[in-house]
């Protein structure tokens, strides 16, 4: 398997026009003026897109023909269609793939457990971070998702578990950005996708921000910046090893910030949101599973972050190509106790998805 570079910087092409979920409120306002209509037009439209969960002007019928023509043109543009959904866990779990306006494939996945659904969502079309162990990042980076791309992807989910789609009708409650992409290499956008899903209707979706979950594999000035919007978002932490010369090669990105830098950047997260930390470790068979990495992944993260901190370990997912496979399950129980035993809570994550590629490191949106 070629190494591929890391990206940082995605290629400038591709992102729709304007859309009523890339603005605030006041933007919105704004923007419905410069179209010539009345300011309130703003607020009938957010009610429609946030509230009703639509995005065809044909049934927002309490605004004038004329008047709708000329907003859906100005700020509804066609953003995302399904290409297909797959489905498997007793039709609790859902793929979609998605194409963009430009032909763009990205995937998102919707899941549904006994106590919450979850939407695992992708803020960027393919990853530049190059984990060799991930689907999503050897498959390189396309191109950033707007704003408005990553907030709909949750707008579908949510009238898709309203119109019972998945069973029971139902009401999407989480969101994770788990899915295809490093959320802080696409950092503004990102964030202001949490404001758009966590606003109250009809400013935004009205999902709680503390059912949120947003992730990295360790952009640490990213993570402080984070930290300092003060939002009440999760923060997860892809780590997968708790040494730099292993990490290096699994995580590239930890050459330009080591696991101390990333950890210091985690607890300066953690105290400053008040939240606990989520760390997530794939646990790979012969890779990063052996006792002695267990007892060094307690002590860095009982040194750097205490109780503000949990250890979710994901058994690795099979991917094309891939040389890893999965630890076996009793080296898996004894890493977990060995975590545990050494102060620091840690389970094993449930997977869902894994006979349609759409569980953690599978994205890998195939047309």
């Amino acid at each position: 398997m070629t190494a591929l570079p890391l990206v940082f910087d995605a290629p400038r092409r591709g992102l729709p026009p304007r859309h009523i979920a890339d603005m605030s409120a006041e933007e919105r306002r704004a923007a419905v003026a410069e179209l010539g209509e009345k300011p309130f037009r703003a607020n009938q439209l957010s009610h429609h897109y946030f509230a009703r969960l639509t995005a065809d002007p044909a049934l927002m019928t309490d605004i004038p023909a004329a008047s709708r023509d000329r907003l859906a043109d100005g700020l509804l543009p066609p953003l995302l269609s399904v290409v297909r959904h797959l489905s498997c866990d007793d039709d609790s779990t859902r793929k979609t793939l998605w194409r963009a306006h430009d032909g763009t494939l990205l995937e998102s996945v919707l899941m549904r457990y006994p106590d919450r659904v979850t939407l695992c969502v992708s803020s960027q079309a393919g990853c530049g971070m190059a984990c060799p162990f991930c689907a999503t990042g050897q498959g390189g980076l396309q191109r950033n998702l707007s704003t408005a791309e990553i907030v709909d992807q949750v707008r579908a989910a949510a009238a898709a578990m309203r119109d019972g789609e998945l069973g029971e009708p139902g009401r999407l409650s989480n969101i994770v950005f788990m899915g295809m992409g490093e959320p802080l290499a696409n950092y503004r956008r990102v964030v202001d996708a949490v404001h758009r899903i966590c606003d109250p209707a009809p400013g935004g979706l009205g999902i709680s921000q503390r059912s949120v979950t947003v992730s990295t594999v360790g952009l640490a000035p990213a993570i402080r910046k984070l930290a300092d919007e003060r939002l009440q978002v999760r923060l997860a932490v892809s780590l997968h090893t708790p040494d730099d010369e292993l990490r290096d090669t699994l995580v590239p990105v930890n050459t330009r910030w080591s696991v101390d830098d990333v950890l210091e950047a985690a607890r300066y997260y953690a105290d400053t949101s008040g939240r606990r930390v989520s760390i997530e470790y794939a646990l790979i068979r012969d890779v990063n599973d052996q006792p002695w990495r267990a007892d060094l992944l307690a002590k860095r993260l009982r040194q750097h972050l205490a109780q503000l901190v949990h250890v979710n370990v994901i058994p690795l997912n099979p991917t094309p190509g891939s040389k890893w496979d999965a630890a076996p399950k009793p080296v898996e129980r004894e890493f977990v106790r060995r975590v545990n035993a050494g102060g620091v809570a840690c389970t094993v994550r449930d997977t869902r998805g894994q006979e349609i590629a759409a569980a953690c490191g599978q994205l890998a949106a195939e047309g």
